[in-house]
């Protein structure tokens, strides 16, 4: 009798045992593939990597279940390179057999990644990266994007500009993707406002010096009779603002005007008092459940409010959490039709998927600096929110031919 129920009980462990491998095997695969070495972007895939965990905490009211399957998510590092994003990518989705992937940061990097996905026929969720190209031509099918675009980003700064046939702009951005969507999608918006562009200058990534450039615009603006501003489209560090304010544009009655960035580089926005541009988002600005529930957590939790990255990494969690509860079957198919259309809440409000080119749909903040000695950094506050209908976002890739 003693060796039956010895026997039993072995039995009955390896069943268990049987059932919790089966349940670890049946756990959903995310993988979050971004720059988390090589790079001053490394701030960028940080913030992504807490918001994304937090949608999905908030999506599954902390239980980290989808269906009652786990969610297992696997971290790949690009290094900032697109030979080695295209690499880790491919092992998440083949040898890790992830369901999804999310990424990438860079938008020269991630642009390499979207033929992999295509490849394995399976989903990638870009986030952070901005460029306009990576929902474009040659993009496909299985790329989703919850970022901004630089459309967004430039259509909502001409609003705030308030350009008319007295607004001379020169623009200064960096010399790949992200810079020349940017400036293209911005001459794109000021076209028949009668606005004129009079000089656009490129500079390499990592770029310190902004000196030669800066003449260069001053002298193409100086002796414009109106409004004279310099554009500033930089996604990295140097901190271009710095550099050309200290040269004294105002001389010439020259502004400088930039989007919003993260918290630790506002402080230098101190410099700018009243300058108005748009921002993708700062804390204070939305107003609803999920970007208090953001803001109440993240501060508790890390001693600081959310920040840009943070929220668009949060938004991405919960478009996947939202994709996969709306069905049963998680084919790629499945998933697909249930994101194209799709919408959701996010700390920015409700998102959209557009279904014609994959591009969520969402609103921007035309802000103006405010400076307040008790406050660490400039703070954007609003002026108002500019919603998706007021953009004239151009779609990229048509999905629906």
């Amino acid at each position: 009798m003693k060796k039956l129920v010895s026997t039993l009980a072995v039995a009955t462990s390896l069943v268990v045992a049987g059932f919790a491998a089966n349940a670890a095997d049946d756990a959903v695969k995310i993988a979050l593939v971004h720059g988390l070495s090589g790079s001053t972007f490394e701030a960028f895939s940080k913030q992504s990597h807490t918001g994304f965990k937090l949608g999905l905490e908030y999506a599954t009211d902390g239980t980290m279940k989808i269906n009652g399957r786990d969610i297992e998510i696997i971290e790949k590092d690009t290094q900032f390179k697109p030979d080695v994003a295209r690499a880790v990518l491919a092992e998440a989705y083949g040898d890790d057999d992830v369901l999804i992937a999310v990424g990438g940061t860079s938008s020269g990097v991630t642009k390499g990644m979207l033929p992999i996905a295509e490849e394995y026929e399976r989903i990638l969720l870009v986030e952070p990266a901005v460029a306009d190209s990576l929902t474009g031509p040659d993009s496909n099918r299985y790329v989703f994007k919850t970022s901004r675009n630089s459309s967004m980003d430039m259509q909502a700064q001409a609003l705030a500009l308030k350009p008319g046939p007295d607004l001379h702009v020169a623009t200064l951005a960096e010399d790949y993707a992200f810079g020349k969507d940017g400036i293209a999608a911005f001459k794109k918006a000021m076209e028949g406002t009668g606005a004129t562009i009079v000089a656009e200058e490129y500079v390499p990534l990592k770029t310190t010096d902004f000196t030669a450039a800066a003449e260069r615009m001053f002298a193409a603006l100086k002796d414009k009779e109106g409004r004279k501003v310099i554009l500033i489209y930089v996604a990295g560090g140097g901190d271009p603002m710095g550099k050309i304010k200290s040269m004294q544009p105002e001389r010439y009655g020259i502004e400088i005007s930039t989007g919003g960035h993260i918290l630790p580089v506002l402080p230098t926005y101190k410099r700018v008092p009243g300058m108005e541009g748009a921002i993708y988002y700062y804390y204070e600005n939305p107003s609803n459940p999920v970007n208090d529930w953001l803001v109440a957590e993240h501060t508790k939790r890390f001693g600081s409010p959310p920040d840009f990255f943070t929220a668009g990494g949060m938004a991405a969690g919960l478009a996947v959490a939202k994709a996969l509860q709306s069905t049963d079957d998680w084919t790629t198919e499945n998933l697909i039709a249930a994101m194209e259309g799709m919408s959701w809440e996010t700390p920015k409000g409700q998102m959209t998927f557009r279904p014609e080119d994959h591009q969520a749909l969402q609103s921007m903040y035309h802000f103006k600096i405010k400076v307040d000695d008790n406050v660490d950094w400039a703070i954007p506050e609003l002026v108002r929110e500019i919603k998706s209908d007021e953009m004239q976002i151009p779609v990229g890739r048509n999905n629906q031919e």
